[in-house]
């Protein structure tokens, strides 16, 4: 047992060591040497865990998907509401958390490989399913369009996640609150706006996969 939980520790930490050094420097530069060293492992160690740098990515991508999952949860709320929420957890995500932010990024890396996720596709099409359930619950004004609802919700995180890489303001909760601020009257009636909180509700607890190991 105690020899299976070090190999788990092991494999954690060059995935974690990958990740930051694949969102720091680029795939291409983050060399194996320099992700075992930063693991504190061997190379010997690396290799019985990942053949190679693609194998790595493919890692990084799989844990950072784990964790949109945790983020896409089902949560006891109505669908916009949820979509809110589940935006503030993303941005956030990405300023706070390398994983998912490395993950998100070789998601369509040229190296990934075909059983490779690709994280923004699959949030995109959680948002579009999203954006649906909320307007079969009565909560988008007539004549809102869900394509385009969803075409926004998605374009604005790509952008933060974009802007964000230069500059982390643009991660901050209170930047997408003001978006979702501007957003909301263009979508939702008068008579539901009071339903729905710009700033998400309650800061979500992370997830168990989201603490430091």
């Amino acid at each position: 047992m105690a020899k299976q939980e070090r190999a788990i520790r092991t494999r954690n930490a060059l995935i974690d060591a990958a990740a930051e050094l694949f969102d720091r420097d680029g795939f291409e530069v983050a060399s194996l040497a320099t992700i075992s060293a930063k693991a504190g492992v061997s190379s010997g160690a690396l290799h019985f865990h990942f053949a190679n740098k693609a194998a790595l990515l493919d890692a990084v991508v799989g844990v950072a998907g784990e964790r949109l999952r945790w983020i896409t949860r089902q949560r006891d709320a109505l669908s916009l509401q949820v979509l809110i929420d589940a935006s503030h957890d993303l941005v956030q995500g990405l300023a706070q958390d390398v994983v998912l932010r490395a993950g998100f990024a070789l998601g369509s890396h040229p190296e990934r490989s075909e059983h490779t996720r690709d994280l923004r596709r699959e949030w995109q099409s959680w948002v579009e399913a999203t954006v649906e359930r909320a307007a079969r619950e009565g909560a988008l004004m007539p004549g809102v369009a869900t394509g385009d609802l969803s075409a926004a919700v998605v374009a604005v995180a790509a952008g933060l996640e974009a802007l964000g890489g230069r500059d982390h303001r643009w991660l901050e909760r209170a930047t997408l609150t003001r978006i979702w601020t501007l957003l909301l009257p263009r979508v939702v009636g008068p008579a539901a706006r009071d339903l729905f909180v710009a700033a998400g509700r309650a800061v979500i607890e992370k997830a168990p996969c989201m603490t430091a190991r």
